[in-house]
């Protein structure tokens, strides 16, 4: 497959095991806890990675021992870490609690990744231009997002944004849309977003219902989905951006794409954690294989 890079956030995950999710103002007795690397950029990152592409990641963590933490397992995935810079402010840090079901809630404090700025990446300029797929989320500046897009497009980079955490509507979330290729939303970020126009590919992830494909004008087409056991969500979306981007990357088309991508996303359902649970090229060959047609 082809280069991907990367730009975005870079986080520990602080992951709290749950019987069910509390409600406002209780308390609940955890089932166990656990401490993975995350941040949608690193698990977008790793994603693509393990789905067979060339990946650089352009991001910011703290000079902490969570910070060294992520700098490792990007380099154990085979991630080029070369432009992810050491900043002021300590690395970023997700609070995720996960139930029995395997649904989650999250909360993040930026950190470091409010610190990505536009000079990382025209520091970066040439890695960005040299690549096939640039792959963007919304958990960085969206200055810094847009500046991105804007070296890729010069260089006929293909763009791809997963649009969360969703923006309030601005000029700058316009901007930035006006200069992607490719749309990634789940059900609540497409709703969000709508009447925002000109993307010439949005695909909206589903959950276990699949995903829906829509291209400028061809009819929509559904992505069915795989059949797994569910353990944890928490990453889903993030395998299903990287393995769409590392396919992306190959030459594959934006269907066969999406349909790579959905497996991927599967995949990552059946183990707990973000990391941990995004799934390496010869798994997701092996569920198409079995579930493809």
């Amino acid at each position: 497959m082809g280069k991907v890079v990367v730009v975005g956030s870079l986080n520990c995950d602080l992951v709290m095991r749950v019987e069910r999710l509390p409600s406002e103002g209780e308390t609940v007795g955890a089932l166990g806890f656990e401490t993975f690397v995350g941040g949608k950029g690193c698990n977008q990152a790793i994603a693509a990675a393990r789905a067979g592409a060339d990946v650089s990641m352009v991001g910011c963590v703290g000079d902490d021992e969570y910070g060294s933490v992520i700098l490792e397992a990007l380099s154990g995935a085979g991630v080029d870490a070369a432009r992810v810079r050491r900043a002021q402010s300590g690395t970023g840090v997700a609070q995720i609690f996960v139930d029995r079901r395997g649904a989650n809630v999250v909360g993040v404090a930026p950190r470091a990744n409010g610190e990505l700025s536009a000079a990382d990446v025209e520091a970066a300029r040439s890695s960005i231009q040299d690549s096939a797929v640039l792959l963007l989320q919304l958990e960085i500046p969206l200055e810094t997002a847009v500046a991105a897009a804007r070296v890729a497009r010069s260089a006929g980079t293909k763009v791809v944004l997963n649009p969360a955490p969703m923006r309030e509507r601005s000029p700058a979330l316009s901007t930035l849309l006006g200069l992607v290729d490719v749309l990634i939303p789940n059900e609540t970020e497409a709703a969000r977003l709508a009447g925002y126009a000109g993307v010439p590919t949005v695909i909206v992830t589903l959950g276990g219902r699949g995903a829906l494909l829509r291209e400028a004008g061809k009819p929509p087409q559904a992505i069915d989905p795989f059949s797994v056991d569910v353990v944890d969500t928490t990453a889903a979306g993030d395998a299903f951006c990287g393995a769409f981007a590392a396919s992306l990357a190959g030459g594959a088309n934006a269907h066969a794409a999406a349909r790579w991508a959905t497996a991927a996303g599967a995949l990552a359902c059946t183990r707990m954690g973000a990391e941990p649970s995004l799934p390496h090229r010869p798994a997701i060959e092996r569920l198409l294989a079995t579930q493809g047609t």
